[in-house]
């Protein structure tokens, strides 16, 4: 067994069954592997191969987001009425329908075609399908199970960027595609180990997982649960804006900053490093800090990330320190995007909830591999890191706004007064 799922299962506490956090570690490093790092791993085999830009090639990957966008309310709406074993079970079998599409796609139509079905099965197989799962079975109690999954799912650009170039050298991107759909037909039976229904879960006692001040929705008038929405929704839009842009092209910024490129996927490899480790020690000894307060705090590391990043060409050191300290934030970051409405909202409607106020960060989102794609080719990596550092910068604002209105300590008045 892996020893961030060890670790996962050593910490998981009553009332949850065992192996619910192990099938969905599982199937998140698996499915943020082959679909959401696809483009970033075999981008630049795809446009060699079949000579279309850069903005087409990167623009399915933005076309799956819209979707993923369109589409989040609905699913969320899904997970709450009838749970979470059917909708991922259906969005594995998606992920093999698009990567197929994809290996097989000769034309620029099927390979958007394709992307658009990839786009619906992101978002019933990633972190907010399981997020929502996990708030089903277990309510209020999911914080720590919703750490614990992210742990492999930490990791997988780290495997799943190096692998595809392998697999594209030695079978082609179409072949590497193809053993992807494979891949998806794993997660079909990781998914088939969620419990159809939550009954007899949430009876066990739990160790308590957050702080006593905390216990209930925090946003408890209309004007607060506006307030928190918003700066909710503002921050998950913008770190899912620079996740997305990131997540396609940081291989080719690194490059493009003057590392070569086999260097450069080495580096940017060590990202995940940086997801799991922080995850792992959040799953270890951050359950006495609040969401609010992790929040806050993680949100420092990705300006200071990618300032350190611009100097990557010149410094080795900077490049890891940018990957590294990058992928902490960032994976601290998806921990409070799932555990923030369980304190600041009502744990019942969570999927729903959720559902709406990130599909604006799946739209936004969309425009980010384009726009870096554009920005890139136009005036070159470094214009592309300022437009990262700008945005890591604000989401950073919105995350210290969040805690300062609805810390426990003096924040409900604040909140009320908004």
């Amino acid at each position: 067994m892996p020893p961030a799922t060890e670790a996962a299962a050593r910490a998981q506490g009553p009332g949850l069954p065992r192996r619910v956090v192990l099938c969905l570690s599982a199937s998140q490093f698996i499915c943020w592997g082959i679909s959401y790092y696809l483009v970033g791993a075999i981008g630049e085999f795809i446009i060699r191969d079949t000579g279309w830009s850069r903005t087409l090639v990167y623009g399915g990957f933005a076309g799956a987001l819209l979707v993923m966008g369109g589409v989040s309310g609905a699913a969320g709406g899904w997970v709450d009425r009838w749970g979470g074993r059917g909708a991922m079970v259906a969005g594995s079998l998606l992920l093999v329908a698009g990567c197929v599409g994809i290996a097989v796609a000769q034309g620029v139509w099927s390979y958007c075609g394709a992307w658009a079905v990839m786009g619906l099965a992101m978002r019933l197989t990633l972190y907010d399908a399981a997020f929502a799962t996990l708030a089903h079975l277990a309510g209020p109690r999911a914080r720590r199970p919703m750490a614990q999954v992210t742990l492999l799912g930490g990791l997988a650009s780290t495997a799943f960027w190096p692998l595809g170039h392998v697999l594209a050298d030695a079978l082609g991107w179409r072949g590497a595609v193809l053993v992807y759909a494979v891949l998806a037909c794993c997660t079909v039976l990781l998914h088939l180990g969620i419990p159809r229904r939550s009954a007899g879960l949430q009876r066990a006692p739990q160790v308590q997982t957050v702080l006593p001040a905390e216990v209930g929705p925090l946003a408890r008038t209309a004007a607060q649960r506006a307030l928190a929405g918003t700066l909710f929704a503002t921050l998950t839009t913008l770190v899912n804006f620079l996740n997305a842009g990131m997540s396609a092209h940081m291989v080719g910024l690194l490059a493009g900053l003057g590392l070569a490129l086999p260097l450069a996927v080495g580096v940017a490899s060590l990202r995940g490093v940086g997801q799991s480790s922080a995850r792992l020690a959040e799953v270890l000894w951050g359950a006495q800090v609040s969401p609010l307060v992790l929040g806050a705090l993680a949100s420092l590391l990705l300006p200071a990330a990618v300032l350190a990043g611009l100097w990557s060409g010149q410094a080795l050191a900077a490049a890891w320190g940018f990957a590294l300290a990058y992928g902490a934030g960032n994976g601290l970051l998806t921990i409070t995007r799932g555990t923030l409405p369980l304190v600041l909202f009502d744990h019942r409607s969570y999927g729903a909830c959720v559902g709406w106020l990130v599909a604006p960060g799946f739209l936004l989102s969309a425009g980010a591999p384009v726009v870096y794609a554009m920005l890139i080719d136009h005036a070159g990596a470094a214009a592309a890191m300022w437009l990262s550092v700008g945005v890591a910068a604000l989401a950073g604002a919105a995350a210290w706004v969040l805690w300062l209105c609805f810390a426990p300590r003096g924040g409900r008045a604040q909140a009320g007064a908004g």
